[in-house]
């Protein structure tokens, strides 16, 4: 003998298929062409993601690079608006990470790098002016959390600091 309990006899409304689905049953589940899509929107959304987190160590010493160059290029620009000698110059290693912008009326050019892992070697200078025309200049950038890459700011003496992969003129790293 069957029980009668609320909920346990299908009502008409359950058992009568979707009108604006049309005359078939109506649809349980996901077509082909739905899935395929949704995967494709979260392939792309990956790939967004991954593109756009780089290793925080490589991110950092790429920017430092980028501001070394135009900090580089303001003091050059300086000496020669003034016609003071200006120098870029790495203090010893007791320093930190710290350098100085020697020639420079106050208050002068910042000097830290933006992180406190970019390194450079102790001693460094560059002669920013106050000639038009300096010589071939390059200095070396890595950052202590890789020391294995490194970052260049070089300017043949003509044209504009600019940062590169690979070491000046082909040369070996040092």
């Amino acid at each position: 003998m069957q029980t009668s309990a609320a909920g346990n006899k299908p009502t008409l409304r359950a058992l009568r298929p979707l009108r604006h689905l049309g005359p078939a049953a109506p649809c349980r589940g996901f077509t082909l062409l739905e899935l395929l899509v949704v995967m494709a929107l979260i392939v792309l959304a990956m790939a967004g993601v991954s593109l756009s987190l780089r290793d925080s160590a490589d991110s950092a010493l790429q920017h430092d690079a980028e501001r070394l160059a135009a900090l580089l290029e303001t003091g050059r620009a300086q000496a020669r608006a003034n016609g003071l000698p200006v120098v870029w110059r790495t203090p010893g290693a007791e320093s930190g990470s710290a350098f100085v912008f020697e020639g420079l009326p106050p208050p002068g050019l910042p000097r830290q790098w933006l992180s406190d892992t970019t390194r450079t070697a102790p001693g460094q200078t560059l002669v920013l002016g106050p000639e038009p025309l300096i010589g071939p200049q390059a200095l070396a950038l890595s950052s202590s959390e890789r020391p294995d890459h490194r970052l260049w700011v070089v300017t043949d003496g003509l044209r504009p600091f600019r940062v590169q992969n690979l070491p000046p003129n082909g040369s070996t790293p040092p």
